[in-house]
């Protein structure tokens, strides 16, 4: 079954980083072999043009049915800075926010992260969850690539 994971712009620019590339060479493989969607937004197509232009390339070499890109919309934003207003991260993370609420509307069945500080973060997944709940949305399931590209064949 094809799976839709949102991949943030750190996932894509872990490929060329040595700390992450083995897990997100992973998980992009899983995209290749049509396991898996990448879903992206139009805020992940702004940082990337802030990006190396190595990562630029990389996203770009991506074909067309491996990804979906969803919009930022009002509702998104809306529901970003209600993050902010719960305190769950603060104001300057906004951007970040804007990530985990256009992947909570989309209804992805994850978001992949390699941002540990405001994203991959128990307590903050706890806060982004309590407030989707709260305003009627559902949970959103948030690992980095390493959490999900683990052997699925290896036994216990």
């Amino acid at each position: 079954m094809q799976q839709r994971f949102y991949i943030d712009t750190s996932v894509i620019g872990g490929i060329y980083d040595s700390e992450f590339e083995l897990e997100t060479t992973l998980l992009f493989e899983k995209v290749k072999l049509g396991l898996v969607i990448c879903v992206y937004s139009n805020m992940t197509e702004s940082e990337l043009n802030k990006a190396p232009q190595n990562v630029r390339d990389f996203f770009l070499s991506l074909k067309d049915e491996w990804k979906e890109k969803v919009e930022v919309t009002p509702e998104v934003v809306q529901l970003a800075q209600s993050y902010v207003d719960e305190k769950v991260v603060g104001e300057t993370s906004l951007d970040d926010c804007i990530h985990i609420a256009v992947a909570t509307v989309s209804k992805v069945d994850l978001l992949v992260s390699w941002n540990f500080k405001h994203i991959v973060n128990v307590y903050r997944i706890r806060g982004y969850n309590s407030v989707n709940l709260r305003l009627g949305y559902t949970s959103l399931n948030i690992h980095s690539p390493k959490e999900i590209v683990g052997d699925e064949n290896e036994e216990e």
